[in-house]
């Protein structure tokens, strides 16, 4: 049930096109997304589709590309796009958090593996966009709703993060601030430190709570 576009031969096929068209790569982004998935017990057809574009064309992009990469000896960087639904997991679409979280992961190992191996060149970067407007996430609207920003935001915030040689690269919108991301971020986390229910920000007892704590 893999994506024919995003399977190992045909990501392997592409790979070779492009050192045969262009010598080398300065940076691989992989950025294929879909969505919906579907809930813990529900759609596993939907989770098999969104894991085989979310997380597998990830995992095939970096395991096709990244050896040839590092053979250049140059310069060069991965970007992966992750999600916040990845980090802070909102009920809704369990498949789509999973697919994101299971980015993260992956992202975060090439980032070490890249760093102790030797001679490598290679930077890798996650990048985790706010509420943006894209084809996917229109749903069939042709206006910006005010809240989104644009590719383009997103794609300039990126740019800088990567002169700095940031790993996260976690975007605002024109609703979230990075404070609040912050927050978000953290409470979730502590969801296992305080060994609170899952997903606690979106449970009734813990409703005031949190909303003290964004406050704070």
């Amino acid at each position: 049930m893999t994506h024919p576009a995003l399977t190992a031969g045909r990501v392997a096929v592409v790979t070779g096109k492009v050192y045969a068209s262009f010598g080398e790569v300065a940076v691989l982004m992989n950025n294929a997304g879909t969505a919906p998935g579907g809930g813990p017990w529900d759609h596993i057809e939907r989770w098999h589709k969104v894991l085989d574009v979310n997380l597998w064309g990830v995992i095939n992009g970096v395991q096709t590309f990244v050896p040839a990469m590092l053979a250049q000896g140059t310069p060069c960087a991965v970007v992966n796009t992750g999600s916040k639904q990845g980090i802070t997991c909102p009920p809704g679409d369990t498949a789509y958090n999973v697919s994101k979280a299971g980015v993260k992961v992956l992202t975060e190992g090439l980032a070490h593996s890249l760093r102790n191996e030797e001679g490598a060149r290679i930077s890798a970067h996650l990048l985790i966009p706010g509420s943006t407007f894209t084809g996917m996430t229109a749903r069939g609207r042709t206006e910006k709703p005010a809240g989104a920003w644009t590719p383009d935001q997103v794609i300039a915030m990126l740019i800088e993060g990567m002169s700095r040689r940031n790993f996260y690269i976690l975007c605002p919108d024109n609703e979230v601030t990075r404070d609040v991301d912050n927050k978000r971020v953290l409470w979730s986390a502590q969801d296992v430190i305080e060994n609170r229910p899952a997903l606690s920000r979106w449970h009734a007892d813990y409703k005031q709570a949190f909303e003290t704590f964004l406050k704070n």
